[in-house]
Parts: structure tokens; C-alpha cells; sequence
């Protein structure tokens, strides 16, 4: 069979995903500023595609044209031909949902006000304002033959492009980055009269409106005109392998590397003007190969996740208070209450305190004697590293492993390695070909003579901030079998060479693939001798070809396979003769949803797994990954009913077809059920029964 019919495009499916993201822009029944704010994340998720995977497109074109591979480079060209047709589709919607959601904020008195809609106080007071507190961050980019302009911007940034027009002169150019970093995008201005009326302006139209105050006297001209556009850059990167530089020296290095990437992508204001925009796309080195289009007035959209809510409450979710743990909470200690009973907590449901808790009484308890970590991603005020630090100083051997290349976070891991080390921490910065990715923690302490581990394994990272809207599991374990695994793994980054074996643990890239793949084929065994067989998963991205194929040959053996994905997925449902016992959704909702999770049937002796790997070659088979088993049957009997809540949501779970249309899942005579909220409300009724 085709393999186009066999495997959905995974950057296709990617954009199908941030569609979905859309949705819940223009679902009315969202609060407005979460509508907003889901705008910022649909545009902060398309900045990433581009810097990814579109630049990943981009980079297959030019490597197979090299090799004079003519077929991978017409099907290359074609794919980055259908992104940006859907793109395009996309950002049309965009600007439709932008506009409806201004005007909903308008009927609850939040104006958005553009610089043409201010009357004379507010203009007055931007004025004032710009003088005192904006100006001082405006520095132009003058443009003349010499400017290389593709050198001088981020990636990052939201720029105006700036036309200095003189009569029967030639026009000159003119760039200014709007400083987001040094303030608020979002200007709040005050009341002339009465307070229930709330008004914002932004700070780009800010700008526009006194850029005279800012080239007045330095450039003559008749006329300005300023219009916002933002430059995309490919965020992959190179580092050398001269044997002399440290490991944090070449990433450091990278870093610089991936300022001066090329672009591959430019949105401009649909109304600039034509000469201005063949000048901009001239400036930038534009290629047929990248993305340009004109979109609406604001650029950088992704700020607007941090959109401030300046009325009434209902315009945002109704809060869910973070649930207690009673297995945590009835014991002295986070160390009686995991001798007590496996634990099981599920954020952001659950408090992430207990976490913190954990490496908090780990610093200063005397029987404890070691601590290890990964670290992938932390919140910039970590109660985690400060708890480790903690521990250094209380005489405890603390070894962290950092990866430094978590995209997009590798400046901040190298500077917690700096702080770290400088500490007394004994940082190890991983293995140089593989990405650590686990989401590990294993406490060591001394009792009655023996050295016992207290084992964390968690599909999401040890992050203050994310735990409050990402969903993840965090397994806590005294389970020596499991914890001394765990501490292999430890072992496994410090010293790869060394033969490891692991019986319970999938650790990536060891066997995680062959574990997964014989569990898939056991359920078919089951099936065969007449017992229950059946295939239940949670990932967030599903592109892997070997394990689809693996699916794929289940389902035409007859065994039910149910999966929820939260973003891409090449595994095509509903193929006659090939998938037609696969069925997946696909939920977004208010939190973004993260865990990772496999249930396998077993002939009723049902076997459960959380991991940190999704299923992607690069998580099988480039990263050192860890799933776990949870053996106790209750919280097995959790995760179960979890995940059939999601199975049950009729408000906002999607079909994942083979055309990835995105249609909800029909909801019929069934009542309505919003599966994080029940989740929350199955949590709370479980910890009250305790």
C-alpha cells in the first residue's frame, strides 16, 4: 500500500494539531481572555514549527538537491508547498478569530485600541509616556548599502519596518525592534473619566504613533510610515568537534550560531505597501523555499499568553484548586508515607508542592545520604535547585544531570550547571550523542544499616511553573527492584560504555523499542488463545514507523487499540484491512495535555507503563528515555479510569482521522463531559474517600 495512505506527514499533522489550538481560540464557550491567550499559544507553537520543522523541510530540499536526489527533493518541495498553503489557510482563520475576540472583550469594556481610535487625552497620555519610560529603549537600525539587516535581527523580536519618504528623493529604511524584553507589550491606560471602561493600547501601535519623537532632527523626511513584521529563523544548530572545547563552550557557541540562521519565514502587516515589502524580502534573502505573507496588524502574537485579565473573573477559567495528597499529607515524613504505599500523583490535579517536598526533607534529613537528578527543564526560581544546593551544603552527595540542549532552554541549563557546580553539585552535562530526556529522581538514604532508594519516575519535567498546566504523572516508589534500575540509569549517562540490563525499566535507547514491540505482540498472542486482548496509549506524538507498523499489524489481527494523542500522529485510523480496530482522539483543553501511558491487557493480567518517551524515532532510539511499570493495582485502576474519562469527553476530544480534519467527537444523546474537569473532580472525591 502507498506509503502516503500508510503515514501521515508528521509536519502536516504538527499544524493539524495547532489547529486544534485554534479551535479553542474561536470556541465561544471559552472565557475571552482565554480565547486570547490560546491565540498566543496557536502563534508561539507556529514560531517553533517554523524554527523545527519547517526549517527541517527546508534543510531536506537543499541536502537532496546536493546529492542530486531529485525525487526526495520534488517530495520535499511539494510538502513545503502544502505547509504553506495551510498555513495560510491558518492564519486567515487567525485574523477572523482575533478580530471576534476584540470585539467580545469590547462587550465586557476591554478595548484594544489602535493608534488611530485614541482620543486627545489618550493621546496625550501614550505621549508622556513614551517620552519618559519607552524612548529610552528605542535604538533604529538606519539602513544604508553597508547594512546587512539579516545579521542584525533575532528571531525572536517583533520589528517595525520604517519608510522615510522624501519628495523626488529615494526612500530610505529604517528598522526598530519593539522592546518586549524591557517591558509590558501591553499598556494599560488610565481612566479619564469613568473606571469601568478599561483601556489597552499596544506597545508596537505605541511606537507608530510617536515615531517623529524618535527620528526627528537625526533624518529628514516628508512622511513615515512604520508597519510590523517578524523574521523566523531556523533554530537548528552545529557544534564543532575540536576536542580542546568544553562541552558548555561549544553549546555557548551554538547559541551565537543560531542568531545568524537563516530565516525561514516573514510575516508583514497586510497593509504594507508593496515597495516596502520587495525591499524587506530583498534584505532578508528570501527564498522560493520560504515563507512569506502578509497576516494582520500585530506581529509576535505569542505575548498575548501573558494577557492580562483587567475585568471581571469569568473571563478566565474558574480556578481548580491543586489537591492535597492524603498518602503524602497523614505521614511526618515524604519518606514514612513511600514506605507506606507506591504514590501516584497526577498534575496539575495534585500539588507539585509534594514534589518539592520531597527534595526539600531529602536536604536536610541525616539518614540521607545521596541525591540524583535529571534535569531537563526548571522554572527560573527553582525551589528544586535551591533544595539541592541545600543539600550540598547539609553534607549530602548530590549529582544533577543536565541536558543542556533541551531546545530553546539551553542557555538557562547552562547557566543552573554554572550555579550548580559552583555550589559543590557534581554536574554532568550527559552523553554528548544522546539527549537525556528521563524524569528521574532517586533519594538514598540509610536505614538500619542498609542503603534503601526512594525512586521518582514522571513523564514531565521538574518544573515549578509547567506542573500548573501541564498534566503529567509523577510514580513515587520504594520498590527496590525499580529504584535500583533507576540508579542504573544514573550509571548508564555517567558511563555508556559499561553493559546494562534492565528487567523492569524501558530505557531508551536500549530497549524501550524491543520492550513495546513485544508487548504489542504478546496482546495478539492473548487474542489468539481466545483472551482479553487490548491496547490502550496515551503519547503526545505518534510518527514512529516501525511501531505504527507494529499497530497497524495488531489491529489487522484483530485487537482493539485505542489511543489518545495529543499532537502529531502519522498512524492513519480507519484504513480498511489495515487499521480499522484503531481508534485515537486527540484532547485540548485548558491544560496542556503531557503524560505518557501504555496499557496492555495481557490476557487479564493487565500490565501499565508511564515513560517519559513519546513514540518518535528520536525518543526510541537518540535519547536516553525511562518508562516505568506501576505495580500496585489501585493506582494501575487509576490511570485506567483516567484515561477512560478522556475516552468518554464529548466537549473536547477531536477524531483523528485520515484526513485530519479535526472534527469533535459527536456527542449524540450523551451528556456532557469535559474530561479535565471530571478528572479533577474523580481526584478530589478519591483523596476525600481516603
Amino acid at each position: 500500500m502507498d506509503s502516503n495512505v500508510l503515514y501521515y506527514p508528521a509536519e502536516l499533522s504538527w499544524l493539524a494539531f495547532n489547529e486544534r489550538v485554534l479551535q479553542e481560540a474561536a470556541d465561544k464557550n471559552t472565557p475571552a481572555v482565554e480565547r486570547i491567550r490560546f491565540l498566543g499559544i496557536y502563534s508561539n507553537n507556529l514560531d517553533e514549527f517554523y524554527r523545527v520543522r519547517a526549517a527541517g523541510v527546508k534543510r531536506q530540499i537543499t541536502i537532496a538537491q546536493n546529492d542530486g536526489n531529485e525525487e526526495e527533493a520534488e517530495r520535499q518541495i511539494k510538502l513545503m508547498a502544502q505547509i504553506q498553503q495551510k498555513v495560510v489557510q491558518l492564519s486567515e482563520k487567525f485574523d477572523e478569530i482575533h478580530k471576534d475576540v476584540v470585539k467580545e472583550l469590547a462587550r465586557y469594556n476591554i478595548y484594544i485600541l489602535r493608534k488611530n481610535d485614541l482620543n486627545d487625552y489618550q493621546q496625550q497620555w501614550v505621549r508622556n509616556f513614551f517620552i519618559n519610560k519607552v524612548l529610552r529603549h528605542i535604538a533604529p537600525i538606519i539602513i544604508d548599502k553597508k547594512t546587512d539587516l539579516l545579521k542584525r535581527l533575532n528571531g525572536t523580536s517583533v520589528y517595525l519596518y520604517v519608510a522615510l519618504r522624501r519628495k523626488e528623493r529615494n526612500t530610505r529604511y529604517a528598522v526598530i525592534q519593539v522592546p518586549t524584553t524591557e517591558m509590558s507589550r501591553f499598556m494599560l491606560i488610565p481612566p479619564e473619566k469613568s473606571k469601568k471602561k478599561k483601556h489597552i493600547i499596544m506597545l508596537d501601535d505605541m511606537i507608530q504613533l510617536c515615531l517623529e519623537d524618535i527620528f526627528r532632527g537625526f533624518i529628514k523626511y516628508d512622511e513615515l510610515e512604520s508597519f510590523s513584521f517578524k523574521m523566523t529563523r531556523d533554530a537548528e544548530y552545529s557544534i564543532n568537534d575540536e576536542i580542546d572545547e568544553s562541552y558548555v563552550e561549544k553549546m555557548s557557541e551554538s547559541m551565537k550560531q543560531r542568531l545568524i540562521a537563516e530565516p525561514v519565514r516573514v510575516i508583514y502587516d497586510t497593509d504594507m505597501p508593496d515597495d516596502m515589502m520587495q525591499d524587506l524580502r530583498k534584505r532578508l534573502k528570501i527564498t522560493k523555499l520560504d515563507t512569506m505573507h502578509a497576516a494582520g496588524h500585530y506581529r509576535n502574537f505569542k505575548d498575548f499568553i501573558g494577557f492580562p485579565n483587567v475585568g471581571r473573573e469569568y473571563l478566565e477559567h474558574t480556578p481548580l484548586p491543586a489537591i492535597d495528597s492524603k498518602a503524602f499529607s497523614k505521614h511526618n515524613t515524604v519518606f514514612d508515607a513511600i514506605s507506606a504505599n507506591d504514590i501516584l500523583l497526577h498534575y496539575p490535579y495534585h500539588r507539585f508542592l509534594h514534589f518539592t517536598e520531597f527534595l526539600r526533607q531529602a536536604a536536610f534529613d541525616p539518614n540521607v545520604r545521596t541525591i540524583r537528578i535529571n534535569i531537563y527543564r526548571v522554572a527560573s526560581n527553582s525551589r528544586i535547585i535551591n533544595s539541592l544546593i541545600d543539600a550540598v551544603d547539609n553534607g549530602k552527595k548530590v549529582t544533577v544531570v543536565v541536558e543542556i540542549r533541551a531546545r530553546f532552554d539551553e542557555e538557562a541549563n547552562i547557566e543552573w550547571s554554572k550555579r550548580m557546580t559552583e555550589a559543590g553539585i557534581r554536574v554532568v552535562l550527559g552523553v554528548p550523542t544522546l539527549k537525556i530526556h528521563s524524569k528521574l529522581c532517586i533519594v538514598s538514604r540509610e536505614e538500619r544499616g542498609s542503603l534503601i532508594h526512594y525512586a521518582h519516575f514522571g513523564t514531565g519535567n521538574f518544573n515549578e511553573k509547567t506542573a500548573k498546566i501541564y498534566t503529567d504523572y509523577s510514580l513515587f516508589t520504594r520498590n527496590q527492584e525499580l529504584a535500583d534500575e533507576g540508579v542504573a540509569v544514573f550509571d548508564l549517562i555517567q558511563y555508556p560504555y559499561r553493559r546494562y540490563k534492565f528487567q523492569h525499566l524501558q530505557i531508551s535507547p536500549l530497549n524501550s523499542r524491543t520492550k513495546i514491540q513485544s508487548l504489542i505482540r504478546q496482546e495478539i498472542q492473548h487474542l489468539n488463545q481466545g483472551q482479553n486482548a487490548q491496547i490502550t496509549f496515551k503519547i503526545n506524538n505518534l510518527v514512529d514507523k516501525e511501531l505504527i507498523d507494529d499497530l497497524y499489524r495488531a489491529s489487522q489481527s484483530g485487537v482493539k487499540i485505542r489511543g489518545i494523542v495529543r499532537g502529531m500522529c502519522s498512524l492513519n485510523p480507519g484504513i480498511k484491512g489495515v487499521s480499522d480496530n484503531i481508534e485515537i482522539i486527540s484532547i485540548v483543553d485548558r491544560f496542556l495535555e503531557h503524560p505518557r501511558v501504555m496499557i496492555f491487557e495481557g490476557g487479564g493480567d493487565r500490565k501499565v507503563f508511564i515513560s517519559s518517551a513519546d513514540w518518535m524515532t528520536r525518543n526510541m532510539d537518540n535519547r536516553i528515555e525511562v518508562g516505568c511499570p506501576v505495580y500496585d493495582r489501585e493506582l494501575q485502576q487509576r490511570i485506567v479510569d483516567i484515561m477512560e474519562l478522556q475516552f468518554n469527553d464529548t466537549l473536547k476530544a477531536r477524531v483523528i482521522d485520515t484526513e485530519q480534519t479535526n472534527q469533535y467527537v459527536p456527542r449524540g444523546n450523551r451528556k456532557k463531559v469535559r474530561s479535565q474537569v471530571e478528572i479533577y473532580n474523580y481526584l478530589k472525591q478519591l483523596e476525600a474517600d481516603l
